[in-house]
């Protein structure tokens, strides 16, 4: 099986800073063809966006796609609720986790691979503000750690 290329469109960075990822899945999105071309162009943000399950489908809500310059009257709604396309077994675990307290299932990232769209979901848990501390102090001793790594291999 050849190496297919993955070209990232849109990061949210936000989700890994609120939420312990515990699983992730690549799903296909389902897109009307002015979509993909604003896609290829890179305009697409993942703020704000959230993920529902909704009578044994995933949808993904609040998902902004800029319309394209040239689709006038082929442009659809730029934040309309888009289906996600994934496995039953997938579904079914998604939907089963989801369910247990304090579980939700975010966005992380849409990239092209190959010709095609994905998105990657994950199955996350929420963090409490002293996690969010905790993490930040840990990034902070990273950061001194290194700095200090750095001053010790030039002198």
């Amino acid at each position: 099986m050849g190496k297919e290329s993955i070209k990232l469109i849109a990061n949210n960075k936000k989700a890994r800073h609120d939420y312990f990822i515990e699983d992730t899945f690549e799903a296909g999105m389902e897109l009307v063809g002015t979509e993909v071309k604003s896609l290829r162009m890179g305009r697409c943000s993942l703020k704000e966006s959230f993920i529902r399950l909704e009578k044994g489908e995933v949808y993904v809500y609040s998902m902004h796609i800029s319309p394209y310059e040239k689709g006038n009257i082929f442009n659809k709604d730029p934040l309309r609720p888009r289906k996600l396309l994934l496995h039953r077994s997938e579904i079914n675990k998604l939907i089963g986790r989801s369910a247990e307290k304090g579980y939700t299932v975010v966005p992380l990232q849409v990239y092209f691979k190959g010709s095609l769209v994905k998105m990657q979901i994950a199955l996350a848990k929420g963090k409490k503000l002293y996690d969010k501390r905790q993490d930040i102090a840990k990034k902070d001793q990273k950061r001194e750690a290194e700095k200090e790594f750095k001053i010790r291999n030039l002198g």
